[in-house]
């Protein structure tokens, strides 16, 4: 495949993942379907890796997800535990930065969750929602696209 059909290829997977996103994110906000955010920016940049070069090390399911889960985790310890100052924040961050790399789960994306989730005040239950819905989905559709590639690759040869 060429440069400009695997370019739009990857512009279509992220248009489905962050459009089912948006989408669950729309009938929640209506009062269908699982209350709860979908959406947060991070995951736009996360798309950027998945769909444009999913063979990085940076875009592999594990980075993805753990990487989100991770930084995720340490912005909702010092939002309800530590608290929020221009300290604090920094030091989220860098903490962040520092638990994706010892757990060989770099995902350049999820190092603004720390920072996202502390200016946003976000609970445990955005570890959930949009954290893990929002990774798992942009991997699944990742995957799908790849095996559609894939698929559409050899039949035309």
């Amino acid at each position: 495949m060429g440069h400009i059909s695997v370019s739009l290829l990857a512009g279509f997977g992220a248009f489905v993942a962050i459009g089912l996103l948006s989408l669950a994110d729309s009938l929640a906000a209506h009062g269908v379907g699982f209350q709860g955010l979908w959406l947060m920016a991070p995951l736009g940049a996360t798309a950027v890796l998945v769909f444009g070069v999913p063979a990085s090390p940076l875009a592999q399911p594990k980075n993805v997800i753990f990487g989100h889960l991770i930084t995720a985790t340490i912005g909702v310890v010092f939002t309800l535990y530590i608290g929020v100052t221009p300290l604090t924040l920094a030091l989220a961050t860098g903490l962040a930065v520092s638990a994706m790399l010892v757990t060989k789960t770099t995902h350049p994306p999820a190092g603004a969750n720390p920072i996202l989730i502390m200016l946003t005040g976000q609970t445990w239950c955005f570890l959930v929602s949009p954290v893990l819905t929002g990774a798992v989905t942009l991997v699944l559709v990742g995957w799908l696209m790849r095996k559609l590639q894939q698929r559409f690759v050899s039949l035309t040869h």
